[in-house]
């Protein structure tokens, strides 16, 4: 039997962003949805422990947000005439079509539109206009299409809560105040790129969470970015980039039941049981993959989905070609630099040239104070290299940093390891 707080939080996961993607297309007003959603989401907190989980808790969910949006219509409404029979003077020229857009949040009519059959995708592509930057795009639609917590996101930026929950709030303020009517793309690799971040970063939160989720792994939020991207595969199929996420995330879910053990443990890549990977995730991957590198289009995701499928593709873990994988993230780098790439070619380095050349490759501690992977990545290399102290402080870092309960669990036993 489903608990309330199961269905509660896959209603927020789950069902929240395609109500909220529906009602943004029915009223043309995005602010109006994601506050009818919140009341729905909050009634249904409210009552659901009393009166028990609905029957279909999605067609609970768009009746009453519904209800909510057109409660907040008619609030505004009398409130504009109240506003207009007190000072006319004041009030806008009904003709003038800035009065009627004022506060509103215009967008096309998605529905309507035959070529994108995906509410969710239309509503991606709509939040990532050009005058909001790259950061807030992401931020925005991992807000209100990924259906992650303001403190999961913030976790996958690596930067406070508070810092990201400001950022998403200008984001919204500044397409309330502009008046920013968010019209279709007449191009939509335009967007792209932004699009492309949501989806991977919805899949990462899903294959290990940063939050404080009790459940290591997420299913549902890695099945919905497989969903979306393929989605967008088909959408526009002469997209490189496109095709190598979705390499690049096929190779990493092949992997899904072999990463944590019966107790719910972290299993570290060279420890899976590789009889455990899904082969035809893995084969699907590598079509994926070859599909992106024959549109001769190479972008960061191909040569990240390059670097996975040596991975997935290595019968034993002795057997991955580690050279090729720090020869790939110096082209990774060369196009896309990153304190993470950097540091994931430090492990990489390690593997293939011995610990201290990895400790010396590692980038600098500065950008990823924060980053708990960092100094677990730096504690292995301190081991491999002998430096049991070093190593142990290092863990003792990381596993203060950690958040993921399996992680958590992980690096508590690295620790006693090397007291």
């Amino acid at each position: 039997m489903v608990t309330i707080d199961a269905a509660l939080a896959q209603l927020v996961r789950q069902d929240a962003p395609r109500v909220l993607a529906l009602l943004a297309g029915r009223y043309s007003d995005l602010h109006l949805a994601d506050d009818a959603v919140a009341d729905a989401l909050a009634e249904a907190a409210k009552r659901w422990p009393t009166d028990g989980v609905p029957d279909n808790p999605g067609a609970w969910l768009n009746r009453v947000a519904s209800r909510r949006a057109v409660d907040r219509i008619r609030r505004l409404d009398v409130e504009r005439r109240r506003t207009q029979a007190a000072a006319p003077e004041l009030h806008a020229d009904p003709n003038d079509s800035a009065a009627t857009m004022h506060d509103t949040f215009l967008i096309d009519d998605p529905i309507s539109d035959p070529n994108l059959p995906e509410d969710q995708l239309r509503l991606m592509f709509l939040c990532c206009h050009p005058a909001l930057n790259a950061d807030a795009q992401v931020a925005l639609t991992l807000r209100l299409i990924g259906g992650l917590t303001t403190d999961e996101i913030a976790a996958a930026y690596l930067i406070p809560t508070p810092t990201l929950a400001q950022r998403i709030s200008r984001a919204k303020s500044k397409i309330r105040d502009a008046v920013i009517p968010l019209h279709m793309p007449t191009h939509l690799e335009h967007r792209l790129d932004a699009v492309l971040s949501v989806l991977y970063l919805v899949f990462n939160e899903g294959y290990l969470g940063r939050g404080d989720a009790p459940e290591p792994m997420r299913v549902d939020l890695c099945e919905e970015a497989l969903r979306l991207t393929r989605s967008l595969a088909d959408l526009l199929p002469d997209h490189a980039e496109i095709h190598g996420l979705l390499a690049l995330e096929l190779f990493h879910d092949a992997r899904r039941d072999a990463r944590l053990d019966a107790n719910a443990d972290l299993v570290l890549l060279p420890n899976q049981d590789r009889t455990r990977w899904h082969q035809p995730g893995i084969e699907k991957g590598n079509a994926a993959l070859r599909e992106a590198m024959a549109l001769q289009a190479p972008g960061r995701y191909q040569i990240q989905a390059m670097i996975a499928g040596y991975h997935t593709n290595a019968r034993h873990a002795e057997d991955t070609d580690w050279t090729r994988i720090v020869a790939l993230y110096d082209r990774l780098i060369a196009i896309d630099p990153s304190p993470i790439a950097a540091l994931n070619r430090a492990v990489a380095i390690g593997m293939a040239e011995g610990p201290q050349a990895g400790l010396a490759a590692l980038p600098s501690s500065d950008d990823l104070s924060t980053y708990h992977l960092f100094h677990a990545a730096e504690a292995e290399l301190h081991l491999m290299a002998g430096n049991v102290e070093e190593a142990r402080t290092a863990f003792e870092t990381a596993h203060s940093l950690a958040r993921n309960p399996a992680e958590v669990r992980h690096l508590e036993r690295r620790v006693a390891e090397t007291t």
